[in-house]
């Protein structure tokens, strides 16, 4: 188990990964129109990317949360992608990525990417012994995200409330079935190394 703790699981394809986000309306609706962020979306603020559905359903209450009620699939191209894994520190000091707290200090603080890794959580919302990967982009590449990056944007709030109806009713299984098909995403070794990926 110890060996996959630091995993990236997501849905990809050969030249997309499918990573998520929740907004409110006014932000979401006009991004899935447009196939991108546009105004009044921030760019002058670092957003946080994450490509586990169910680490966002915690987070944003299954899109109950205020300012959450928009959950979004944002599909990114793999380069965009590792590209901010590329530039990515990890936002605690982690030994087996530093030499120690000052040479980590200095690198978060020059960071335009930030790289956070929480418990991954289960349908119900438990948390788990693996972890899950956010992606925070800074207001210094948010650029790239959303001009060069994405691909397209799905609103994808009719399936959580779906979902989280299965789940409310103890159709479990139902609820599961409908779950985006996430797995294990290759990491380059020096990558998987830069952002303490197991």
């Amino acid at each position: 188990m110890t060996t996959s703790l630091r995993r990236i699981r997501a849905e990809y394809d050969r030249d997309s990964i499918t990573v998520y986000q929740a907004y409110r309306p006014a932000i979401g609706a006009p991004a899935v129109e447009k196939g991108t962020f546009v105004e009044p979306f921030s760019r002058g603020r670092m957003t946080w990317i994450k490509p586990s559905f169910l680490w966002l359903m915690a987070r944003s209450d299954w899109a109950r949360k205020p300012g959450q009620e928009m959950v979004l699939a944002v599909r990114i191209s793999r380069a965009g992608w590792e590209e901010a894994l590329a530039l990515a520190v990890p936002t605690h000091a982690d030994r087996r990525v530093f030499r120690g707290t000052d040479e980590w200090r200095r690198r978060f603080a020059e960071a335009t990417v930030h790289v956070q890794w929480d418990p991954e959580r289960s349908l119900r919302g438990s948390k788990l012994e693996q972890r899950s990967i956010q992606v925070g982009l800074s207001r210094h590449i948010i650029d790239r995200y959303v001009d060069d990056w994405i691909l397209g944007i799905e609103d994808r709030t009719p399936l959580v409330r779906r979902i989280h109806r299965l789940l409310q009713d103890g159709r479990t299984s139902k609820a599961s079935a409908l779950l985006p098909p996430e797995r294990l995403y290759p990491l380059d070794p020096a990558l998987a190394q830069r952002i303490g990926a197991s």
